[in-house]
């Protein structure tokens, strides 16, 4: 049983950066995908960025050019790079990966805060 822990999350002005990490307890180069998912309060959670293990990559409209997701299969780690950040962005973050035999991972999250 693969364990994700997420680490990185915080209070930031508008226009900041952040980078969120997702640390696995095993091995992720098996996984087919891994990727960050946030729920705003009120909100449904959603995918916001997903990289398969080829290395292709997917946005979320309102996170293309400003979000860029990569993982390191050495470290077992996967990445957030949070860019140009907006209030909108507010959010917990959610690491999520799915396994070769198709079982979903989930991290607890982290908060991430945009604020002036």
């Amino acid at each position: 049983q693969v364990q994700l822990v997420e680490s990185g999350g915080g209070l930031v002005q508008p226009g900041g950066s952040l980078r969120l990490s997702c640390a696995a307890s095993g091995s992720i180069s098996s996984f087919n995908a891994m990727g960050w998912f946030r729920q705003a309060p009120g909100k449904q959670r959603e995918l916001v960025t997903s990289i398969n293990s080829g290395g292709s990559t997917y946005y979320e409209d309102s996170a293309k050019g400003r979000f860029t997701i990569s993982r390191d299969n050495a470290k077992n780690t996967v990445y957030l790079r949070m860019n140009s950040l907006k209030p909108e962005d507010t959010a917990v973050y959610y690491c999520w990966g799915v396994s070769g035999n198709s079982i979903d991972y989930w991290g607890k999250g982290t908060l991430v805060t945009v604020s002036s």
